[in-house]
């Protein structure tokens, strides 16, 4: 089934497999994107509610059976639920693998290059074959800067509510930056799908926050 798919991908790109992952990622971030705007929704909501919950759980502290009965009623007078913002975000799993399976893929993207970088070869690879001073490095050190911009760019504007665990608040704007040393050890059009993906789900992400519910 991969193997059918990373070729039609690059058959309708006219055989460039960069080309192809880039296209191929958004439009499955295209299709992704109801998920998304569900999901922006729910954090909005969740936000304004912040200090109802809060008021809930020092009230039923000692209760959990009922909290958890308050909360749901909560959420259910704005036609959501306490779990609608995750549901959102199980759904783009699957999406999420298959594009990286494309840009994975180990067989299909032999003899596929970048500016003249293999797409098929990570970092390491790339150094030992062309040296360290050389055009291919030089593109995969592009991406890598990249990958980090937006990935800087995607820390400052990740939503943190209230009711969050004081841990996950720290942790969640380092998450990003991951995805820097993801590219720094995996293919080259893994990098290039992490680079496009990140850049469109940022800016989705700006454009979502500024709506109204």
């Amino acid at each position: 089934m991969i193997d059918s798919l990373v070729t039609f991908v690059i058959s309708m790109s006219g055989g460039s497999a960069a080309l192809g992952i880039v296209l191929f990622t958004l439009a499955v971030r295209l299709l992704l994107l109801p998920l998304n705007v569900r999901q922006s929704r729910s954090m909005k909501i969740r936000r304004r509610l912040a200090p109802k919950l809060r008021e809930l759980q020092k009230r039923h502290a000692r209760n959990p059976e009922r909290l958890a009965k308050e909360t749901s009623a909560l959420f259910a007078k704005e036609g959501t639920s306490p779990f609608a913002g995750f549901l959102p975000m199980l759904g783009q799993f699957p999406f999420m693998w298959l594009m990286f399976r494309v840009a994975t893929h180990p067989t299909a993207l032999a003899g596929q290059t970048l500016f003249g970088a293999p797409l098929g070869q990570q970092v390491a690879g790339v150094v030992a074959n062309f040296g360290l001073v050389s055009a291919p490095v030089l593109v995969f050190a592009v991406v890598i800067a990249l990958v980090a911009v937006v990935a800087w760019f995607s820390a400052r504007n990740i939503e943190v509510t209230e009711d969050q665990p004081e841990w996950l608040k720290r942790l969640l704007p380092w998450l990003p930056y991951g995805s820097v040393l993801a590219t720094l050890v995996l293919p080259l059009a893994a990098g290039l799908y992490l680079l496009v993906s990140m850049a469109w789900a940022t800016t989705e992400r700006a454009v979502l926050a500024s709506r109204p519910l």
